[in-house]
């Protein structure tokens, strides 16, 4: 008899870790209803707007928005995106933190959150670097020093502008989209953290 195949296995193992009740479930505890929980979904939110900015002016190119009023706009809608982004996701940090998150053996969604914020923090400063006005030339010949001193500059070439343009619109987004997939698929699977007084009346953690 022959052996069953990836596919079967990885469909198996799917279904046992992570069925359909639990990716797409249909309630919520009553507690999810406190504000401190609306952080998260907003901070995919404002991610969602950040890349389908991030693609309308990947395809338009730098002349289109600094010189056309629908560029502005776009390139606006961009920034201040990734300014709710980060603004949303610190507070959702500190929140998880301040409620113990890894309880309940959630350390992996506690630590693919926190590593999303730093890759969030890396795409962010590639952006700074490619907006290609005077900001991002003091940004980029600033940073050029600081990575200079400790050894890095040869390698991480702030002043390369293709290399920061690729790195913050090709391979840092898809780190960013990966981990943060990750951390949505384990909240699924384990559910989103209790409040520390809901484990004293007996709520599951």
């Amino acid at each position: 008899m022959m052996s069953e195949m990836w596919t079967s296995k990885l469909r198996k193992s799917w279904q046992k870790n992570l069925p359909i009740d639990k990716l797409l479930p249909d309630d919520q505890p009553a507690y999810v209803a406190s504000w401190i929980y609306v952080f998260g979904v907003l901070t995919l939110a404002a991610l969602g707007v950040i890349i389908a900015t991030g693609i309308v002016l990947s395809f338009e190119g730098p002349a289109w928005y600094h010189t056309s009023s629908a560029g502005h706009f776009m390139n606006s809608l961009h920034f201040w995106s990734v300014q709710l982004f980060f603004v949303f996701m610190v507070v959702h940090l500190w929140g998880k933190y301040w409620m113990a998150a890894w309880r309940g053996r959630r350390l992996m969604t506690w630590m693919t959150g926190a590593v999303a914020f730093v890759a969030s923090i890396a795409t962010a400063f590639t952006g700074y670097l490619v907006q290609t006005n005077f900001d991002s030339q003091w940004i980029t010949f600033e940073a050029k020093d600081g990575f200079n001193s400790v050894g890095v500059g040869a390698w991480f070439t702030v002043t390369n502008l293709g290399q920061m343009l690729l790195l913050h619109v090709a391979f840092l987004p898809l780190i960013l989209g990966v981990i943060t997939v990750m951390h949505v698929l384990l909240v699924r699977k384990k559910g989103v953290v209790p409040p520390i007084d809901a484990a004293i009346s007996g709520v599951k953690l």
